[in-house]
């Protein structure tokens, strides 16, 4: 597993077995991600969504504690994924990274809870599978506005995003940093060294 620019992403490119059969890899190792992340990946939930093209998922993040912390690959298709660092107080607060994810490349990202996460579909439909930290708890789960300019995503061109209605209706990132929904830096460290 790589480490990537914003603390608490990992990239993970597995070997991919081929032969005349077809192919088998390891999306996912827990050995291999404890020493690398430093702690373990408990599985409470996994899903499974299935996204046509331009349609975005996200950004979405839960309260910190308990946080939500994913692993996600894409099994069919491809999606462009991205993470937006919304922990007040971090060093890259308000930053973004993205990461093709495909049924080629079988990379998987884990990404820290604290952390906003969304992709869009860049295939006429794409399959991910995620297994999360914690089950979905409505009450804990919030989102900020996909195509926020302030945040600068640079979704790609020539298609036209499609979001949910809960997505098109999210705050901006300053909204939501005024209204005091944001988790903080400091608690998702103190989170991150609870588990060590």
């Amino acid at each position: 597993m790589r480490r990537l620019a914003i603390e608490g992403v990992w990239l993970h490119s597995p070997l991919i077995h081929r032969d005349e059969r077809g192919s088998v890899l390891e999306w996912f190792n827990g050995e291999e991600f404890r020493k690398s992340v430093g702690h373990e990946l408990t599985a409470a939930q996994a899903n499974c969504p299935v996204t046509r093209r331009g349609a975005i998922r996200g950004i979405h993040f839960a309260d910190v504690p308990p946080g939500q912390a994913k692993y996600i690959t894409c099994a069919a298709g491809a999606i462009l994924d991205v993470v937006v660092d919304l922990r007040t107080g971090s060093p890259t607060f308000g930053r973004w990274l993205s990461v093709r994810l495909d049924d080629r490349n079988r990379d998987a990202l884990y990404i820290a809870e604290g952390l906003g996460h969304a992709f869009m579909a860049l295939s006429e439909e794409a399959t991910a599978f995620y297994l999360c930290s914690t089950p979905y708890t409505p009450e804990r789960e919030h989102g900020i506005h996909p195509l926020d300019p302030d945040i600068g995503i640079d979704w790609p061109a020539g298609t036209t995003p499609v979001l949910s209605a809960r997505d098109a209706a999210a705050p901006t990132l300053k909204e939501a940093e005024r209204d005091g929904i944001l988790p903080s830096f400091r608690a998702t460290q103190e989170l991150r060294l609870s588990r060590v």
